[in-house]
């Protein structure tokens, strides 16, 4: 079975991306624990989503121990809505990556960012959406897409035009 063919990948399988080895040498990869934010792919399409081209729905348990809980605030603790973000743009990367487009993943921006409220050391779940709305391919690759954040069945984060780029070279970036 190619890895395109693959619908859902495992906690084993993220790392392997982060070390390289999943979409092979030079390609698209995660980052490592602990700016790792989600813990299993649970379901990635090429053709599915609010636009038909494609998504990506990923969970992450939240535990009370999580490393940014007790430095982010002191008798505050909440998730830094930075990491949540950057776990949207890291799912648009690995789409890329598994649709086989070479390079290496890099964010590019994005258009708009709504917070609707907020990750406690209470929360239990995150799951991420993440819709395609475009995919172009030259001699790089870049994928637009939507995406949210839903802790606990309730939307947190909203993100518009989540843009990210593979690059087989630092020039074009």
């Amino acid at each position: 079975m190619s890895i395109n063919d693959r619908s859902s990948f495992t906690y084993d399988d993220l790392i392997d991306c982060g070390h390289g080895r999943l979409f092979g040498e030079g390609n698209a990869q995660l980052p490592l624990p602990p700016m790792l934010m989600f813990d299993r792919i649970t379901n990635i399409t090429n053709a599915g989503g609010e636009f038909s081209k494609g998504s990506v729905t990923a969970e992450f348990d939240v535990k009370p121990d999580l490393w940014f809980f007790s430095c982010h605030f002191e008798n505050d603790q909440v998730m830094p809505g930075c990491l949540g973000l950057d776990a949207l743009w890291q799912l648009v990367g690995f789409h890329l990556g598994w649709l086989g487009a070479p390079g290496r993943g890099r964010a590019l921006g994005l258009g708009r960012l709504k917070f609707n409220g907020q990750i406690t050391p209470e929360s239990k779940l995150i799951t991420y959406n993440v819709d395609i709305k475009r995919v172009l391919r030259r001699d790089f690759a870049i994928s637009i897409a939507n995406g949210n954040l839903d802790v606990d069945g309730q939307i947190v984060y909203e993100a518009q035009d989540l843009r990210v780029g593979v690059f087989t070279s630092t020039d074009q970036m």
